[in-house]
């Protein structure tokens, strides 16, 4: 369309000319003494069209002549420029293929470019278009490659050295972005030296942003764990969690192990609740976390009250029919459970003939319902529960209860040969 408009606005041009020129009868008479010169006006029209190109040319060419001087200096910066760009690019590549050293000199030939660069511009006084943010960036990041190369050659004073010079030299508020990225960097330098609180200090210089995002936090949460920081892992596990960076059942078990690990730092009952306290309600609503601060609280002689109220919570989705749990942790649910039963929990008896019943020829909860009665000194009904669950039972531990437990039930009756019987067989597991 643009072509067409174009076509049809020549043709009028060359209308209008032919219409001007056409039967132009006029004459521009030039006096010069005793000189007269007459010419006709299309004559004169072209020589002043023909002036004025000459001397629009003539002023053309003269200015390009004296700015030749003044390209050739830009044109050595631009050089110059492109040079320090390839030594960069190139000190990238070698980086990349495990070339340290050349990637370490590549690197350090462009910081030599640059510096020759930005002298150059502020002698000359020239605009090669390199701006002063963009120069900040490229030192900052050949200072960073320089220091990555001498991690990996473990030369910790030049990497200290060259990251002091980037983080300097990124220090301009256009360059956050730079310096957040340098600051990350220095993060895993220390997790690879296993220094895990110089990687929380570089992590609390973080703004506040820049240290929710995802990397940041799983360098944190790698950095608490090896500081022996569970609270810390724990809190930022949430937080990942959050942000969905870790797949569902891969950030469940890792919250259950901070959890629980932070149970097992406890270590008197009193600390144990407050921990217990502070988890979120999903967490306190995990088996195995229940289990595990229930099983803890026993063993620091801790309320037996509070552990039943802790197992009670995840009674169903351990010791359901229909329960995914493993033989592994309902085995320890039912040993927690039984060091805390006493004999006044009629309650938890009749939930435990309930899942019996439910449960038929499940040795396990034969076990549990059979220690509840030998405490409560139901001596038939524990001994036909006992010696049923004897039979089938698979893990060594509750199998040796079971055995010891027949073995003084034996010995209340007087059956000596019973008892060496039941003492013999636990030994031997």
């Amino acid at each position: 369309m643009r072509a067409a408009f174009w076509f049809i606005a020549l043709f009028g041009v060359a209308v209008a000319v032919a219409l001007f020129a056409g039967d132009n009868d006029a004459v521009v008479s030039l006096f010069w003494a005793p000189h007269r010169v007459d010419i006709s006006l299309n004559l004169m029209v072209l020589l002043l069209f023909a002036a004025f190109a000459l001397l629009h040319f003539a002023l053309k060419a003269l200015s390009v002549i004296a700015s030749l001087q003044v390209q050739a200096r830009r044109w050595r910066a631009q050089q110059k420029e492109r040079a320090m760009y390839a030594a960069l690019m190139e000190a990238l590549a070698h980086l990349l293929a495990g070339r340290f050293i050349r990637s370490s000199r590549s690197a350090e030939n462009a910081l030599s470019q640059e510096k020759s660069l930005s002298q150059l511009i502020a002698d000359v006084g020239i605009d090669s278009g390199h701006h002063s943010s963009r120069s900040m960036q490229l030192r900052s990041l050949a200072h960073l490659l320089v220091a990555e190369s001498a991690q990996f050659l473990q030369n910790r004073p030049v990497r200290d050295q060259h990251l002091a010079m980037a983080l300097e030299a990124s220090g301009h508020r256009a360059l956050l972005a730079t310096q957040e990225g340098i600051q990350l960097r220095a993060v895993r330098w220390a997790l690879d030296d296993r220094d895990p609180m110089l990687a929380l200090e570089w992590l609390a210089k973080l703004p506040v942003g820049a240290g929710r995002r995802t990397l940041a936090l799983r360098l944190r949460l790698r950095a608490a764990r090896l500081a022996g920081q569970t609270e810390l892992a724990l809190e930022t596990a949430r937080l990942l969690a959050k942000h969905r960076a870790f797949s569902a059942p891969a950030a469940q078990s890792i919250v259950r192990g901070l959890a629980i690990e932070l149970l097992n730092g406890a270590h008197e009952p009193d600390k144990l609740h407050k921990v217990w306290l502070s988890l979120d309600a999903s967490e306190r609503a995990m088996p195995d976390v229940a289990v595990h601060a229930a099983a803890r609280l026993m063993s620091l002689q801790g309320q037996a009250t509070l552990a039943r109220q802790w197992l009670a919570e995840v009674w169903t989705p351990v010791m359901q029919p229909r329960s995914e749990s493993g033989d592994a942790l309902r085995v320890k649910f039912i040993l927690a459970l039984e060091a805390s039963l006493d004999a006044t929990d009629a309650p938890w008896l009749a939930r435990i003939e309930n899942a019996v019943m439910a449960r038929p020829g499940d040795a396990n909860v034969e076990y549990l319902a059979g220690m509840a009665c030998f405490q409560r000194q139901l001596w038939g009904k524990a001994q036909q529960l006992l010696a049923h669950a004897a039979l089938t039972l698979q893990d060594a531990t509750l199998k040796r209860k079971v055995w010891l437990s027949l073995a003084a039930l034996a010995e209340q009756r007087n059956d000596a040969e019973a008892a060496q019987l039941a003492y013999r067989r636990a030994a031997q597991l």
